[in-house]
């Protein structure tokens, strides 16, 4: 018994000490764990933001095992260091860039750098470099007197005194500059650091926002984050293997067929000629498609590259190939699987393969810029071409083609100033358009009316591109792509955070409710509105179309209160008016019945706008000019003036009557009385024009101004249908920015010294509203 007890005595020490070695060691995991938290912290910041890109568009999905590679990849990858806190930065910088790279490849041109600018400044929050607050300040904006006199109030103390300050000449001056970011900023607002100094250029210069974005993602990340990140489909491939599918997602001009059958040339893989077996779905190609299996089951086992194009448009075939390919047991190590399709929003497939959550996401856009593009043009351009022909003007009509191909692919990326409705203009309209005869007739017109003409089905497009055939020198803009960066982030940021300052969104949209409601006009009491003709006939409806969204924003806010106090059910509208006040954006409701713009605040100001001309006009009579961005329907208001002034002249007939103009010097607040005939309109904008005040005729814009307030316009109406004279600009009047067929109004006849020509290629249309 004593044996027994000596016995247990020893083990309970030695099972103590080892106790005591293991909660020593569980110690030095739990410090050593603590140590590399910083390293899982950035690891959640960048797979959390990358599945919030699955928000702009559903095609960016990444696997959390896709993620999971990457980090494995940049922990055994990275610098080694002795030094616990060296390797810790060197793995956290290793990773983010490598995941950078990794999701830049798989997303379009146009939302590389929302996501470059979102990972600064997640990275930034996390840090406390910057303060909610501030970003949220830098995505929705703030430029009005008001907000910037709570300056201090919100802890934008390096900004109190701004206003007191900028009425000064020298801030006039900076405002001036073709690049405001590079110059000295007055008053000593030039040492702020980058963060606020792009805080500044966002409310002040809009149109340089991007580029103070850049140098603030060069400062805080480095400049590697702020180059452009080149497709290497060589480094895609070596990151494949042979379950794992490279689809790349389409775009206009994007395909990328030739480079990948080059790529497989340049591999030696298969035979020469055809190095990668293709097929391209859609209709009726089924039938071919199961054909297709048969040599896919072949490459399977014996390697080779297989090129499955417009998947998009044979999904279901798509189930039949990874049933072909994963009941495979052995699969050659060269066997690739190539897939390009466009973005779908079918969340109900079933396959894995064309899953973007298990594949090497990529894109193909075309390149920024006309240098760019011409290189691109340039590398496909082979040297039989070169020598085609002897004749002297070959190759500068190759030039003169390849210039116009790069100029109408690049005018894509320039909204409606470039084309009203964007084409896919692509390399085989470059390499048909090459293939005729040394004849500038026969080019022009092939280009012009066949080629790219063919894809045209906008009247002011159309003759966009005949002047280009004519001439063959566009003239560019610069694009300002800001606003459509910041309304991306601010579209997939948490719903459920208040503003920063403490108060929650619903206390913040309550309040922003009851001050609509209070400033919303009161209902209009039906009453005479004298004899019936057609302007009073069009009043009517246009104030019919007021009422009714009068009616519905005073009930949409009404309710939304009771649903913020808890009293009814917040129904689907009413979320949605909750999130998008919150945003600064329009409900959907609103939005749907009334008209389009950019921000909650603009559109009820113009409301209210709408409302005190249709108000002025019922009460005190018709207006002396007319503002017709405030219009539902100023197609309408312009045939009811033809209508009055055809009853007004016995024997004219409607059908022989049109539209004429006469731009006056006159601004609204010097027009004193209507005119005998016709009506006045004022609140026109120049859109890539300037204009001559003094000798009444178009001029270059002034530096730094997109729009031009025109005078006042005469529009009448005359009995002659003859063509309008060749030496005036016959300019478009649209709605809004965007220049569709929804939004276009009429055209009017500008006087120019310059050729017509010019101001066709720089894209000169009137617009009603601006914001």
């Amino acid at each position: 018994m004593i044996g027994i007890l000596r016995t247990t005595k020893q083990t309970a020490a030695k099972v103590s000490e080892k106790l005591s070695v293991a909660a020593e060691a569980e110690a030095k995991i739990n410090l050593a764990q603590a140590e590399y938290r910083p390293v899982a912290s950035r690891g959640s910041i960048l797979y959390f933001l990358i599945t919030e890109m699955s928000m702009v568009n559903v095609m960016y999905q990444t696997s959390l095992g896709q993620f999971l590679k990457v980090f494995d990849i940049s922990l055994e990858r990275s610098e080694k260091s002795s030094k616990t806190q060296t390797r810790i930065a060197n793995i956290i910088e290793y990773l983010t860039f490598e995941v950078f790279k990794y999701t830049i490849r798989g997303l379009y041109e146009n939302h590389k750098f929302v996501f470059t600018l979102l990972l600064t400044l997640k990275i930034d929050l996390q840090n406390n470099k910057i303060e909610h607050n501030k970003f949220q300040i830098l995505i929705k904006g703030m430029r009005t007197v008001i907000s910037w006199s709570i300056c201090y109030d919100i802890k934008l103390s390096q900004f109190a005194n701004i206003i007191n300050q900028a009425s000064e000449k020298s801030w006039k001056h900076w405002l001036n500059l073709d690049a405001p970011e590079e110059g000295v900023i007055p008053d000593g607002y030039n040492y702020v650091d980058v963060f606020h100094k792009l805080l500044l250029i966002r409310s002040w210069c809009p149109d340089r926002t991007l580029s103070q974005a850049m140098k603030y993602v060069e400062d805080s990340m480095g400049a590697r984050f702020a180059e452009p990140v080149i497709l290497n489909l060589h480094g895609t491939w070596e990151e494949s293997d042979a379950r794992t599918p490279l689809i790349c997602f389409l775009s206009m001009g994007s395909d990328p067929t030739d480079q990948i059958e080059a790529l497989a040339k340049r591999l030696e893989l298969g035979e020469s000629s055809s190095p990668a077996r293709s097929i391209s779905m859609g209709q009726g190609q089924e039938v071919h498609a199961r054909k297709f299996i048969e040599h896919l089951t072949r490459s399977v086992v014996q390697g080779g590259w297989v090129l499955l194009q417009n998947c998009h448009l044979g999904l279901e075939f798509m189930d039949e190939l990874l049933e072909t390919v994963t009941v495979t047991e052995t699969v050659h190590e060269t066997f690739r699987v190539w897939i390009t399709t466009e973005p779908h929003n079918n969340t109900q497939i079933s396959f894995s393969y064309l899953s973007p959550q298990s594949s090497i996401k990529f894109t193909n856009d075309p390149p920024q810029g006309i240098r760019a593009g011409l290189k691109r043009t340039f590398a496909g351009i082979s040297q039989h071409q070169l020598e085609a022909s002897n004749l002297p003007m070959w190759k500068p009509l190759l030039y003169g083609v390849a210039f116009l191909h790069t100029a109408v692919q690049e005018r894509r990326k320039f909204g409606p100033l470039g084309w009203n409705i964007p084409y896919e203009f692509n390399s085989a309209d470059f390499s048909a358009s090459v293939e005729f005869d040394v004849s500038w007739v026969t080019v022009r017109y092939m280009l012009a009316e066949v080629q790219y003409g063919g894809r045209v089905t906008d009247d002011y497009d159309k003759r966009l591109l005949k002047c280009f055939a004519r001439v063959l020198l566009p003239v560019l803009y610069q694009a300002n792509t800001s606003a459509e960066v910041l309304d991306t982030i601010t579209n997939i940021q948490p719903k459920e955070s208040g503003g920063g300052s403490g108060a929650t969104r619903e206390s913040i949209v309550y309040h922003m409710a009851e001050d609509m409601l209070e400033k919303l006009p009161d209902d209009y009491v039906p009453h005479e509105m004298g004899a019936l003709n057609p302007m009073i006939i069009f009043l009517r409806q246009e104030v019919d179309r007021m009422q009714k969204i009068i009616t519905v924003v005073r009930t949409s806010l009404s309710d939304l209160k009771l649903a913020i106090d808890g009293t009814i059910i917040m129904s689907d509208n009413l979320r949605d008016a909750l999130d998008n006040i919150f945003d600064a954006r329009v409900p959907s409701l609103w939005k749907n019945m009334s008209w389009e713009s950019s921000t909650l605040g603009f559109w009820f100001t113009e409301l209210l706008e709408r409302n005190k001309q249709f108000d002025s006009w019922v009460s005190e009579g018709r207006p002396k000019t007319f503002w017709m961005t405030g219009f539902f329907n100023p197609q309408g208001f312009l045939t009811a003036m033809r209508q009055e002034v055809t009853r007004a002249n016995k024997g004219w007939a409607l059908d022989t009557v049109t539209l004429n103009n006469k731009v006056l010097k006159k601004a609204r607040d010097e027009i004193t009385a209507p005119p005998s005939e016709g009506v006045y309109v004022h609140g026109l904008y120049l859109e890539g024009a300037g204009w001559n005040r003094k000798n009444i005729h178009l001029s270059e814009p002034s530096p730094k101004v997109l729009f031009t307030p025109m005078p006042v316009i005469h529009m009448f109406a005359i009995r002659s249908t003859a063509p309008l004279d060749p030496k005036l600009y016959s300019c478009p009047i649209y709605k809004k920015s965007r220049r569709t067929d929804q939004n276009y109004i009429t055209a009017v006849a500008l006087p120019t010294i310059l050729s017509p020509d010019h101001w066709i290629m720089r894209g000169v249309a009137l617009l009603c509203d601006i914001t």
